[in-house]
C-alpha cells in the first residue's frame, strides 16, 4: 500500500506526528494497546480504543479489528487504529515506515528489521542499531532534532516549565486502584481540591491538586493505576483553555522532526535503489 506509515503508540505526543503525516498524505495505521493510559485524552487518538473513533483537530481515527478494513478507513481520508501492542500487523503488511512513538523510555520490541525506514522517538533507542533515526524529545534546545547515531538524551522525569513550574503540574498516584474522576479536563482547580478518588479494598484515597490552574489531563474513569502511575496533568496559564483541545508545542515540534527524517530516509532509500548509470561504449 503507497504511503503507508505503521505508528506504535496512539498518546498525545504521538498524535502529534499522526496527525501531521495524515495531513501530508501518508495513510496511518497506530497500533496500541488494549488500555492505553494517556491523560491529555482530548487531543490522545488513543482514545479510539475505548470509544471506537477520535477526532483531533479535524482528522478522525478510527478504530478496526481487522486489516480487511484499512482500505476503506483510508478512502475516506481518515486514520485506522488497531489493537496490537506486538505488532504482529507489521509482518503482514510490510510498510515501508515504521514510527515507534510509544515514549516508554525503552524500547518495547521495535527494530530495524521491521522495515525499510524505523524512527524512534526519546529515550530507548539507538539511532543505527535498532531504529535509523532517533528524535529528542527533552524539552529544551535539542527538541525534535534528529539523532542519525546514538541515544535520546535520558530521561529526567522532571516535566518541562511552564510559568516557573515542573514536577508540580503533573501528579501521580500515591496508591494503587481505580480511578473514580471527581473533575473534568478543562476544569479551573486550586491547589488542595480532590481531583479523583483511588479506590481500592481500603477503602477511597483523595487526589489533591498539587497546584492551582487549568486541568489540562486526567486519567480516564474506571482505569486501575499502581503507585507512582501518571495521572493527571496541571497547566497554570488559566488562559489557555483552547490548549485543552489542541494538539501541544512539544507533539508538534516532535512532529516536525519525525516527517524531516521521514523524508530524509526516503530520499536516500530511493538514491541507493537508483540502478547504477552504464558507461556508453563508442566503437
Amino acid at each position: 500500500m503507497d504511503n503507508l506509515v505503521v505508528v506504535r503508540g496512539g498518546g498525545d505526543i504521538a498524535t502529534g506526528t499522526i496527525y501531521k503525516l495524515a495531513r501530508c498524505g501518508f495513510h496511518i495505521l497506530v497500533l496500541e494497546i488494549e488500555h492505553p493510559s494517556a491523560i491529555r485524552r482530548n487531543v490522545a487518538y488513543s482514545e479510539a480504543v475505548y470509544d471506537g473513533h477520535k477526532e483531533v483537530e479535524g482528522i478522525e481515527c478510527v478504530l478496526i479489528h481487522s486489516l480487511d478494513e484499512l482500505e476503506s478507513v483510508f478512502k475516506h481520508n481518515k486514520i485506522a487504529m488497531m489493537v496490537d501492542p506486538q505488532g504482529s500487523s507489521i509482518d503482514i503488511l510490510k510498510p515501508e515506515i515504521v514510527i515507534d512513538a510509544i515514549l516508554a523510555k525503552k524500547n518495547m520490541g521495535t527494530s530495524r528489521n521491521m522495515a525499510p525506514i524505523t524512527i524512534g522517538l526519546g529515550p530507548g533507542f539507538h539511532a543505527g542499531e535498532d531504529v535509523d533515526i532517533v528524535i529528542e524529545t527533552m524539552r529544551g534546545h535539542r527538541l525534535g532534532r534528529l539523532i542519525e547515531e546514538g541515544p535520546a538524551m535520558k530521561n529526567t522525569g522532571i516535566p518541562g516549565l511552564i510559568k516557573g513550574y515542573g514536577k508540580e503540574r503533573v501528579i501521580h498516584a500515591e496508591v494503587e486502584g481505580t480511578v473514580h474522576q471527581v473533575k473534568k479536563i478543562t476544569d479551573t482547580v486550586e491547589k488542595g481540591d480532590i481531583l479523583a478518588y483511588i479506590e481500592n479494598k481500603e477503602g477511597q484515597h483523595p487526589v489533591y491538586a498539587s497546584m492551582s490552574g487549568l486541568l489540562r489531563g486526567l486519567i480516564r474513569e474506571g482505569y486501575y493505576v499502581t503507585k507512582g502511575f501518571k495521572m493527571a496533568d496541571i497547566d497554570p496559564r488559566l488562559d489557555e483553555y483552547e490548549n485543552c483541545f489542541t494538539i501541544s508545542d512539544k507533539a508538534r515540534c516532535i512532529a516536525g522532526g519525525v516527517l524531516e527524517a521521514l523524508l530524509y530516509l526516503k530520499n536516500n532509500l530511493s538514491d541507493q535503489q537508483e540502478e547504477p548509470n552504464v558507461p556508453i561504449c563508442i566503437h
